[in-house]
This record gives C-alpha cells, sequence and structure tokens, in this order.
C-alpha cells in the first residue's frame, strides 16, 4: 500500500502544471541540498582530525559530547521555524476503502526522510566511523550513533506537535540563549552536562533505550492526534479561525502611513511564511559570530567580515523586502481599487524595513566584545541597509509577478521566487564590498567603512526624490502585477 500511495505522488508532482515552472531554480536547490550534504560529510570526516590537532590535549568525541545540547536544542528552533509536515492529497482517498491508519503511518513516515534529518547523517555517520577507525569502542561508538539517530527523529516528530506554537518557541529560544550565557559567564558548565550525559551513552550503550522510547511515544502521540482529525467532515468543512486582534494604535501617530504599518503588521504576524521571515531576521544577528571569531578573515578575507555586518542587521530587509509585493498578491486587486496614496503605501514598507533594521543593531551592541571596528563594521552595513538596500529592493518588487502563499512553511519553498531574486543580490551584497576596497586598498579600513556608512546616508537624504520615482514606476507596471497575481499556480 505504501508502494501505491508513493507511485501516486509521484505521478502528482510530475504531472502537475508546476513542474514545468521554475526549472533553473530547481536546479539551484539541488546543487545547494547537494553542497549541504558534502559541506556535512567533509566536516563529519574531518572534525576528529581537526580536534585532535586543534586541542592536542582534548578527546575529539568528548569535544564534540560537549556542544551537542546546543546542537539539539538549536535544531529544534530551526526546525520550529523551517520544516513543515509532508502531507499528500488525502481527501481523495478518504471515500475510498484505504484504511486511515496506512494513511497516517505513511505521512509520519515520509517526515522520516526530511533533509532535516538526512543532513545530519552525513555528520554523524561519517564521524562514527572515524571513531572506530582510530581503535574506539565499536559498540559505545555504534550506541552514541543511534542515539543521535533516535535524537534527530525525536525532534522531527515532537516539532510537527509544538510546531507553530508561539510559547513553544520562545521557550525553546529563552532556553538556548539561557544556557549559552550560563556557559559565556561562567555560572555553569552546561558542556560539561553535555558531555557527561552523551560520554555516559559511549560507555554504557545500553541507555540507547531511552531516546528510543523518547522517539516511540512522540511517535504514537503524532499518530493519535492525525487520526483524530482523518475524517472526510474535517477536510471538507470550512475551516473558521478566530482572528487575534491587537492594539495598533500607537501606529496612528504616524499619520497617513498608519493604515499601511498596521495591515503590514498583521499581515507578518497572522501568517505562516511572513512570520518564519521576521523570527529568522533575529537569528540573523548571531550571523557575524561566524566571521568575527575566525582571524583568518580579518587578515586575508576582509571582505567577507563586510557581508557578515551586512546580514546582522539585514535579515528582515533581505529577506521580507525581496518578495515585496508579493506578499499582499492574494488581495493585490482588491487593494490597487481603493483610494490610496502609492507612495505611502510604498513608504509604509521602507519605514517598517529601516526600524526592523535599527532594532538589529541595537541587538547586535554586544559585538563590541569583538572590537569597535567590528561594531563600526555593523554600523556602516545598517546605514547601507536602510538608505541603499531598502530602496533597491522597493524598486526590484516593482518586478515581482509571481504569488506567495502566505500560509506555507519558509524552507524549502520556492514560491514567489525567480531569477529577479538572484539578480538583485548583485547589487545589494557586491556594491559594498567594491566601496569598501575601493576605499581601504588606498586610503585605509576606516575610510573604507565611512564609504559604505556615507552611501547610506547619501540614500537617506536623497530618500524622497528615489521614493517618487519607484513609486512612478509601481504606478505603470500596476495593471501587469495585477494580472500577473490573479494567475492561478
Amino acid at each position: 500500500m505504501f508502494t501505491q500511495f508513493f507511485k501516486l505522488e509521484w505521478k502528482q508532482y510530475f504531472r502537475s502544471s508546476y513542474w514545468q515552472k521554475g526549472i533553473a531554480l530547481k536546479i539551484i536547490m539541488g546543487f545547494f541540498a547537494l553542497y549541504m550534504m558534502v559541506s556535512f560529510l567533509a566536516l563529519g570526516i574531518g572534525s576528529f582530525f581537526l580536534i585532535r590537532k586543534t586541542m592536542p590535549n582534548s578527546d575529539p568525541l568528548q569535544v564534540v559530547n560537549s556542544f551537542l545540547l546546543f546542537a539539539i536544542i538549536g535544531d529544534l528552533i530551526f526546525r520550529y521555524l523551517m520544516q513543515k509536515l509532508p502531507v499528500m492529497n488525502i481527501k481523495p482517498l478518504l471515500i475510498l476503502p484505504v484504511k486511515k491508519n496506512k494513511l497516517v503511518h505513511y505521512v509520519l513516515g515520509k517526515s522520516v526522510f526530511s533533509a532535516f534529518n538526512i543532513f545530519s547523517l552525513f555528520f554523524y555517520i561519517p564521524f562514527a566511523v572515524v571513531l572506530i577507525g582510530q581503535d574506539y569502542d565499536v559498540a559505545g561508538v555504534l550506541g552514541w550513533l543511534c542515539t543521535m539517530i533516535f535524537i534527530t527523529q525525536s525532534a522531527n516528530f515532537l516539532n510537527f506537535i509544538i510546531n507553530k506554537n508561539n510559547i513553544a518557541f520562545w521557550s525553546l529560544a529563552i532556553v538556548l540563549i539561557g544556557t549559552i550565557a550560563l556557559q559565556y559567564y561562567g555560572i555553569y558548565d552546561v558542556t560539561a552536562l553535555s558531555q557527561s550525559i552523551f560520554d555516559g551513552l559511549v560507555a554504557n550503550p545500553i541507555y540507547t533505550v531511552a531516546p528510543l522510547g523518547l522517539l516511540v511515544i512522540l511517535y504514537i502521540v503524532n499518530y493519535k492526534i492525525l487520526r483524530s482529525q482523518l475524517f472526510l467532515d474535517d477536510a471538507v468543512k470550512e475551516k473558521v479561525k478566530e482572528a487575534n486582534t491587537a492594539d495598533l494604535s500607537w501606529a496612528n501617530r504616524l499619520g497617513d502611513m498608519a493604515p499601511f504599518i498596521k495591515n503590514e503588521i498583521r499581515l507578518i504576524w497572522r501568517n505562516k511564511r511572513t512570520k518564519t521571515v521576521f523570527l529568522m531576521s533575529f537569528l540573523f544577528v548571531m550571523y557575524g559570530l561566524i566571521f568575527f571569531t575566525n582571524p583568518m578573515y580579518e587578515e586575508k578575507m576582509p571582505g567577507f567580515l563586510i557581508f557578515a555586518s551586512l546580514f546582522v542587521t539585514g535579515g528582515f530587509v533581505l529577506n521580507y523586502g525581496q518578495f515585496i509585493p508579493a506578499w499582499e498578491s492574494s488581495y493585490y486587486k482588491m487593494l490597487m481599487s481603493q483610494n490610496l496614496s502609492y507612495r505611502k503605501y510604498l513608504e509604509s514598507k521602507w519605514f517598517l524595513m529601516s526600524i526592523m533594521t535599527l532594532i538589529l543593531f541595537i541587538l547586535a551592541t554586544p559585538y563590541l566584545y569583538f572590537g569597535i571596528d567590528k561594531y563600526l563594521m555593523i554600523a556602516a552595513g545598517a546605514l547601507f541597509n536602510i538608505g541603499f538596500n531598502t530602496l533597491v529592493l522597493l524598486y526590484a518588487g516593482s518586478f515581482n509577478r509571481k504569488q506567495i502563499d502566505l500560509n506555507a512553511s519558509g524552507f524549502g519553498n520556492t514560491q514567489g521566487t525567480s531569477a529577479k531574486q538572484f539578480i538583485v543580490i548583485i547589487p545589494v551584497m557586491l556594491i559594498p564590498v567594491g566601496l569598501f576596497y575601493a576605499f581601504s586598498l588606498p586610503f585605509g579600513f576606516n575610510v573604507g567603512l565611512a564609504a559604505i556608512a556615507t552611501f547610506g546616508i547619501l540614500g537617506i537624504v536623497t530618500k524622497n526624490y528615489f521614493m517618487n520615482l519607484i513609486a512612478k514606476k509601481y504606478i505603470k507596471e500596476k495593471y501587469a502585477a495585477i494580472h500577473a497575481f490573479d494567475q492561478k499556480a
């Protein structure tokens, strides 16, 4: 029966009208998946020898074990934001003599092969093979490997239970931030706790039954939840949701932009994909830790530090701005039939992106720990994001012609994406790096940063002029956009 389900989904996918669309994008996503697999594989094979070389007095397995708690919590947060439950077209099958328990088992079984689970195996399995090759206890290593596989799958099924529960997300975020703070300030050694837990599993492989039991329990819970919802009347009846309201009266002081700002905030917070973009923008604040902690970039590739500085404060601008106005594609026709000021409509989006950039810049204050030069990089990047990137992305939005399903998950979802999203990255990312090298090589580091900041300030000063040009472009493309968004995918 499972084979038949797979065949039906295979035919549905390749016979659908959207299969022929976006072939180039699918190829790019395929190369990205291949890149991730190769990266995890290289990390799994080389991490043992890298740790032994950099930390000769430490056991590589114990070093990895000491950070696994952080990795597990971080994985849960990432899954919450990005992973979605695999679905199949169940409605036509509900009227057929197909056992509902088989449908549920098939849907849950598909999730086992999610990319979130597969990628981690490209690290754990090679790392375990290297450990065995280095004469570690085979039973202990296999017990450790099975434990990590069970924990990964447990996280998979736990995510489906807590998915899109705001309390669950913030609880996980607080736990992760709290454990990092406890470790950083020396209040409690979380790495020692993590190491003792997983070292114990290596020493006593029988403890592997604990994560296995957790996996079985979570699977059963998911099965019961889905099985209780698998009825034809639930599938066809109209779903009524209670609207969540919030007091947005504070926005009234923004004048003519107030209605647009309120609509934008509601759109972001009430829809799955926009909320994912919003929450992910806060994670981008930590992007600089990848580069600022590695002296190689400062010594040999300072351009990468400029990239990092832009992403630290530009998470929202870059991810939300590139799909303007496609976020509103489902009701764009209605919106354009209103007697509204196109200039104020666009300016509200510029205002929202600018405010978010300032908030992220404030949250980036701890980067002062790495030196005032790094913080000045982030400040220059924030000015560039506000003064240049916002305007470029708003202008590029006039060419957006693809619909977006606001209730779809963000990960692996290429809806609304076209070649334009890749083209716009060229000025957004390369211009600041080019400015930095053009002025820093002959005049020094600080002059390079000043050039980026000045470019951003000029954009802010001349904003009104460029906003008028952008508004004229949107008005010119208004009916083409309405027609495009009105087409059914």
